[in-house]
């Protein structure tokens, strides 16, 4: 059976957290969609790992140049990471429509100096949500406090918004509540997704450190759990936020729950299985976006079950020993 479409019938949509421009002229993400791939992130680390890392964009670079001699790097960089993710969107966008747009996306993250700055984010994913112009397109905001104005505003427009950068359960709700408010302001609430990113190796590749500089017995036994005790948590809290009175007026109008993105799902500790960050966190109404080596190991000797709702309480105890700790 492939994993993929497996699954697809847990209720979670795999995406694909990688981009350059071979994988996209080359039929390999066309491969992966067949399989079951519904979506794409990106950033810009990765692009520039793809820029200056290969010579897929080398002509395309001179072409620019000639142009323009004088053309800044970040036209350069926009030029081509803009025709990148149009490509993508348009391989994605059978299952953007197959799914009346409950998936089939492409992320595309704000500059990171706008990270701080809530005025100068809304108005640069205005202007890649026009210049672009893909439906199946997603903004990725991080989850700052300046950001979460972000979500807002773009939502209220009709801009399909991915929350990065979560690392915790209060920041996941202020991103979850501000999707809401959004929605509300909306025209056209059907019409508009969003994903929330939750990341889990990183939080582990911290929490362990510290973990291993208390060093008792107690505390070492806790290595590797805080991310997967967190998913649940947050999850826990998707289910209370996304549900009551204040949800069910939006849901009558067609609105969307913004799924939680599982998100560095690499395991960073080779100690720990390879799969962990999947296996481990896989339920309805979620999505994971999966680097490609973590993707192949998953596609070789991933195993599914649904695991996001197992052990709850054993969960919550793990993040109380945690804070004991």
């Amino acid at each position: 059976m492939n994993p993929l479409t497996d699954l697809l019938r847990h209720g979670q949509a795999v995406w694909l957290d990688y981009i350059r421009r071979s994988l996209v002229t080359g039929g390999e993400l066309e491969r992966l969609v067949g399989m079951g791939l519904r979506g794409l992130t990106s950033n810009p680390a990765i692009f520039e790992k793809a820029i200056a890392g290969s010579d897929d964009y080398d002509d395309e670079l001179e072409e620019l140049l000639a142009g323009d001699p004088h053309m800044e790097a970040r036209e350069l960089y926009e030029r081509l990471v803009f025709r990148d993710i149009r490509m993508a969107a348009d391989i994605l966008r059978p299952v953007y429509d197959e799914t009346r747009g409950a998936d089939g996306f492409v992320s595309l993250e704000l500059s990171p100096p706008l990270v701080h700055d809530t005025g100068d984010s809304i108005a640069e994913a205005r202007r890649f949500w026009k210049a672009v112009d893909r439906p199946n397109l997603m903004i990725k905001v991080p989850a700052t406090p300046e950001g979460i104005p972000v979500i807002e505003a773009l939502t209220a427009e009709g801009i399909n918004v991915n929350v990065t950068l979560i690392f915790s359960l209060e920041q996941y709700e202020a991103a979850a509540r501000a999707y809401i408010r959004g929605l509300e302001r909306c025209r056209d609430p059907a019409g508009v997704s969003s994903v929330a990113s939750f990341f889990l190796s990183r939080i582990d590749t911290v929490v362990d450190r510290r973990l291993e500089a208390v060093g008792t017995p107690e505390a070492l036994a806790l290595r590797g759990r805080a991310a997967v005790a967190s998913a649940k948590a947050v999850y826990g809290r998707f289910k209370e936020v996304f549900s009551g009175g204040q949800w069910q007026a939006l849901a009558e109008k067609g609105a969307r729950v913004q799924r939680i993105l599982w998100a560095s799902t690499a395991t960073k500790n080779p100690a720990y299985s390879d799969v962990m960050y999947v296996e481990e966190v896989i339920g309805p109404d979620t999505a994971t976006t999966l680097p490609p080596a973590t993707l192949h190991a998953f596609l070789d000797h991933g195993r599914v079950r649904p695991s996001l709702e197992e052990g709850v309480e054993e969960a919550a105890g793990e993040l109380d020993a945690l804070a004991w700790a």
